[in-house]
């Protein structure tokens, strides 16, 4: 098959010939039908984190199961999924408590360079990417790594679902668990802030401040739920945000992955309020507060991939697609055949895109 191989940071990827084996015990292979670039596959090209190279990178998927291994109950050939990189073992004490996305057995197996699932005509080692790897035209992944979903449901918008949508979506309504009435600010709005926004508007809160300096993402997240917009480049966003809520949100949602925007999602916080902290930081950068702010009950947190429940969460988002409710054909902003996926991840970095995706041939 072929895939694009990440060589090194900061250097294109390659498109190469690789192979994949036949799927092994709860193994399922699957046939790619579409690809999303997603910002966190950029930040491992760009070595903001680490990860074993050469690579095939790729997470935010979705495809038709063309085989599975033995042991597997789950699929069969013929049915359409979602992928999803929160893998879950099922047995360790945070899967059996309920939290399968952060399951310590599955991250353990994630660790660089436990994969062998990879190969091709070289003497060096190739990585897969979480546990999935969908810039390539199948996939090897555990049964646990997938989600079955209707047939009716376009797969170049169920892709969306497996990364994208579901870290915005999960982090509003599985993380912060925003209530009905609730103001909420969400910082960034690309996919995952998209996400988050029409997510915020599914939960019933009162009020949702886009905040970004693009102007057509801007209109844009009016049009999925958005009832004020703030423009950091007209002046101070938190003291914007506090005038427009008359002292802070009760939920603020940091989608861009910095240092400032990290620091400015706990400042505009009204008292008791919590910032959710979504976006990739880089690693190893450290990110200041306020001490005082703390006194006031003001609480920050992360999320890792909207503190999902996949096999739950992810019907259900499609569930709200097909009666009109999640405005997913708003999102993708190009088609790529594979071998533009370098274009597509420039005009990622430039902002000139909302979601591009790979498509491959049926």
């Amino acid at each position: 098959m072929k895939a694009a191989v990440l060589h090194e940071v900061n250097q294109p990827l390659v498109i190469e010939e690789v192979s994949v084996p036949n799927p092994g015990p709860r193994e399922v292979l699957i046939r790619t039908r579409v690809a999303g670039l997603c910002h966190s596959d950029l930040h491992f090209m760009e070595g903001l984190y680490p990860h074993p190279l050469p690579a095939v990178l790729g997470h935010e998927s979705a495809g038709v199961v063309e085989k599975v291994g033995s042991d597997v109950t789950y699929v069969k050939p013929g049915d359409h999924v979602v992928t999803c990189l929160s893998v879950f073992c099922g047995t360790c004490d945070n899967c059996t408590t309920g939290r399968t996305v952060l399951c310590t057995d599955t991250t353990v197996k994630m660790l660089p360079g436990q994969s062998n699932r990879l190969s091709w005509a070289r003497e060096e080692k190739l990585h897969q990417f979480l546990n999935l790897s969908s810039f390539a035209e199948q996939m090897l992944v555990h049964e646990n790594a997938i989600v079955k979903i209707r047939k009716d449901m376009p797969l170049e918008l169920a892709a969306l679902i497996g990364c994208g949508v579901i870290t915005g979506y999960g982090a509003v309504v599985n993380t912060a668990k925003v209530q009905a009435g609730e103001t909420v600010a969400v910082i960034g709005c690309g996919g995952v802030g998209m996400a988050a926004i029409n997510g915020a508007a599914i939960a019933g809160a009162g009020r949702i401040i886009a905040i970004d300096t693009n102007p057509a993402k801007l209109q844009l997240a009016t049009k999925l739920g958005a009832t004020d917009i703030v423009d950091p480049s007209r002046g101070d966003v938190v003291q914007q945000v506090r005038e427009l809520t008359n002292g802070g949100v009760h939920h603020s949602f940091e989608v861009l992955g910095r240092k400032e925007t990290a620091e400015q999602s706990f400042a505009m916080l009204a008292a008791g309020g919590t910032a959710t902290i979504v976006g990739m930081i880089p690693f190893g950068q450290k990110i200041e507060l306020h001490g005082f702010d703390f006194l006031r009950e003001r609480r920050i947190q992360g999320s890792s991939m909207g503190s999902n429940h996949f096999r739950v969460d992810m019907p259900r988002l499609v569930e709200f697609y097909m009666r009109g409710k999640l405005h997913l054909e708003d999102w993708i902003s190009a088609k790529l055949n594979l071998s533009e996926i370098n274009e597509g991840f420039a005009n990622m970095k430039a902002g000139k895109t909302l979601r591009s995706v790979i498509v491959f041939d049926a």
